[in-house]
């Protein structure tokens, strides 16, 4: 089997299947004069992708017993602020990439100024969705945006980010590099598991392993994301290569080199796993995802 297919086969399709038809169905509807506005938003959100983050969302209620379709409205939330974020980072400011997920990126298909309102139009419609269509106790869903919302912000990803635009290569040691990565991308991989828990009311000694299994794969993650982009596939990536290396950013493989990095990667992966053998209930499709973005880095 050729690794692509490989890769492919460990991951739960049938989740990722559910949440993209629960997007195609969202309704974004326009108001007079912003149709062009919502097209850019459903153009980025509705791009291929293997939908990690809201996989992870329904993953995490099948290992805690609950039907993967009650979680629906927060996995689209967590999809559609990543979204955001996409664009965001493409832009000609920050990362000026002019190919996301196999197409044009948002601001080269529509322009910088509505790629920027598209961006925000998703943050928003994302809290809107959550608030107004997810199941639970109301104390529940307000708990599991407030988790989101703060993984997202200044002591999150966006902090993340600032942290890593900001940055000198020369201020840059393996220790900050760890730290910036875990706002930048691990914080929404994580809040995509633990607000689930939040929202089932999960708590206590029996969501730490759940907890600790999703900072190690949001760690894993972006320590094979540094390799792709050195050593990655442009076509299957949906992206270009190299860009790391072009805005001068420090990575995992640039602080450690690529074999290193590799086991780096593997490292992770294997703390998430054996965090996961902690963890009650059917954890078998979180241990896929895993397997998954570890075997992304061949």
């Amino acid at each position: 089997m050729p690794v692509a297919e490989e890769v492919e086969s460990v991951y739960p399709v049938a989740l990722q299947r559910r949440v993209e038809s629960y997007l195609a169905a969202l309704p974004l509807d326009a108001v007079a004069g912003t149709e062009r506005l919502v097209e850019a938003m459903r153009y980025s959100l509705l791009a291929p992708g293997k939908r990690v983050r809201p996989v992870l969302a329904l993953a995490t209620a099948r290992a805690l017993g609950r039907d993967p379709e009650w979680v629906l409205p927060l996995a689209a939330a967590i999809e559609m602020i990543h979204t955001y974020s996409l664009i965001h980072d493409d832009l000609p400011a920050m990362d000026d990439d002019d190919l996301r997920r196999g197409r044009p990126t948002c601001h080269v298909a529509f322009g910088e100024d509505v790629a920027i309102l598209a961006g925000d139009g998703l943050f928003a419609e994302a809290v809107a969705h959550v608030v107004s269509h997810q199941q639970g106790p109301a104390e529940r869903v307000l708990a599991a945006v407030r988790e989101l919302i703060a993984a997202t912000g200044v002591r999150g990803m966006v902090g993340g980010q600032f942290l890593d635009v900001s940055a000198g290569a020369h201020e840059v040691d393996a220790e900050r590099l760890q730290r910036i990565h875990r706002l930048k991308t691990g914080a929404l991989i994580a809040a995509s598991v633990g607000s689930v828990l939040t929202l089932a009311g999960s708590d206590g000694p029996a969501t730490i392993p759940y907890r600790a299994f999703a900072a190690e794969l949001g760690l894993l993650f972006q320590i094979v994301d540094d390799i792709l982009d050195v050593s990655g596939n442009e076509q299957e990536l949906g992206k270009r290569r190299g860009s790391d290396e072009r805005l001068h950013k420090v990575t995992y493989v640039s602080v450690f080199g690529l074999d290193r990095a590799r086991e780096l990667a593997r490292e992770a992966h294997t703390r998430a796993r054996a965090h996961l053998a902690q963890a009650d209930g059917d954890t078998s499709d979180l241990a896929r995802v895993a397997d998954y973005v570890l075997a992304r880095q061949r």
